[in-house]
């Protein structure tokens, strides 16, 4: 992970602002664990994004305790300094290297948690961690709140309340900050360019790995350390299965081929869909789905801005869909009865869009107190409606087993939204140009 000198306040400013609504309370927010993927072997690390967004602290074995008050003060727990350990897998910072570089008040060993923890909460009224994500922390914190019990003949409270941690930092993340945006704005930028990549390169006769092969091997030459999510590489009517991963089929000549995919920077998710021709021309049927889920696409984005609630998005994609399925003759009714039955879900039967940023599906609350949220600067967005029409007896045969999804990465803006992954191509001509150049350089 890059960690710029820069960033460094934006982490202390983060920590000090859940501090403040701790009161004099205490937060531990640990890390993730590292996990087995088979005999001797993990897969790659991956931090937990509540912690990382507090710490900026990439490392395993690794725990944040925030002691509210004044003046507040930030502890990081972490792995020791270890010359045979750090021979075998890397160099580590160790507790004085972490505070020093990532601006701590104070760091210390991890195998001091559990004594500290049971020092700390003595006399103060609140314990928020992240209760009920593992059933390990769970057991720690009863063990740290009943060792602080077992003092009260010497006067010592414990916490009188419990509080889940997430809840605090889901609501603080919502909003990205400059630092964020900018990570961001770049995972967006490689990953619009993997998709670039996967247009120029398709072929009928070649399969859905070879693509995702392309997508992985442009996010790793661009710096991306992982893909945010395993892509999905679906050809023909492989597009039609909302999920899929297998992205083992021969591409078909006269198919389209939708491709989710994008790249993990710095922890940060970018979320892209584009869906275009193997062969590099649209077809007529496939053409007017395209080009009406483009429009529902278009009418979702224009309500991502600040003012609107959080569904106007999809209802506005909603509506465009559902007129565009009567006017292909998919759907009886006018549009009325279509959107009260909710016939539409036959071929549209997701959400429009979710929250983005550290997570794929980033965390924050749709709702509040019954009523969708309204949208505001900084917030961060995917927004993504697509058709699903499967082969059917009553469906055209020129519509049959037509997949077609477009997303793109949007944040909030002052004054409306930016789309963060404009560089893909989604207008018809743009990617029919960009296949047949690439073609004609063969």
């Amino acid at each position: 992970m890059r960690h710029p000198d820069t960033a460094i306040p934006v982490y202390a400013e983060r920590r000090a602002r859940l501090a403040a609504a701790l009161g004099e309370g205490i937060a531990v927010v640990p890390t993730a664990p590292e996990r087995p993927r088979n005999r001797d072997t993990h897969f790659p690390y991956r931090f937990d994004s509540h912690f990382y967004y507090l710490s900026g602290f990439a490392e395993p074995e690794a725990a944040l305790v925030l002691v509210g008050g004044e003046p507040p003060r930030s502890i990081l727990f972490c792995r020791e300094k270890n010359v045979e350990r750090e021979l075998w897998e890397g160099a580590r910072h160790g507790p004085e290297g972490a505070r020093e570089r990532f601006g701590f008040d104070e760091a210390r060993p991890i195998g001091s948690l559990d004594a500290a923890l049971e020092e700390l909460l003595g006399n103060r009224p609140l314990l928020a961690y992240p209760v009920g994500a593992d059933a390990g922390w769970d057991a720690r914190a009863m063990q740290w709140l009943n060792a602080v019990r077992a003092r009260s003949r010497a006067g010592v409270a414990a916490p009188a309340s419990i509080q889940d941690v997430r809840v605090l930092v889901d609501e603080m993340r919502l909003r990205k900050d400059r630092h964020e945006l900018a990570v961001m704005r770049r995972a967006a930028r490689i990953s619009a360019g993997a998709h670039r990549r996967a247009m120029r390169f398709a072929r009928p006769g070649r399969t859905e790995y070879e693509v995702e092969a392309e997508l992985l091997h442009e996010f790793r030459r661009q710096g991306a350390q992982f893909p945010a999510y395993w892509p999905i590489v679906a050809g023909g009517a492989n597009a039609c299965v909302l999920h899929y991963v297998e992205n083992n089929a021969a591409l078909a000549d006269g198919a389209l081929l939708l491709i989710d995919a994008g790249c993990e920077l710095d922890g940060y998710a970018s979320d892209i869909t584009r869906t275009f021709p193997v062969n590099g021309r649209f077809a007529a049927g496939q053409r007017d789905v395209y080009q009406l889920v483009l429009a529902a696409q278009l009418a979702a984005i224009e309500k991502a801005r600040p003012g609107c609630a959080w569904n106007e998005p999809h209802d506005a994609a909603v509506r465009a869909l559902a007129q565009g399925l009567i006017d292909l003759g998919l759907l009886a009714g006018g549009l009325g009865e279509v959107l009260e039955k909710e016939t539409y879900k036959r071929f549209y039967m997701h959400r429009t869009g979710h929250w983005l940023g550290l997570d794929v599906h980033d965390p924050g609350e749709y709702k509040q107190q019954g009523a969708w949220r309204t949208l505001a600067p900084g917030m961060a967005l995917t927004v993504e409606p697509g058709l699903y029409i499967r082969a059917a007896d009553d469906v055209p045969e020129a519509l049959r087993d037509i997949g077609v999804r477009i997303e793109d990465d949007v944040v909030v803006t002052e004054t409306g939204c930016e789309v963060l992954s404009a560089e893909a191509p989604k207008r018809i001509e743009d990617i029919e140009a960009l296949m047949r150049d690439a073609r004609a350089a063969d």
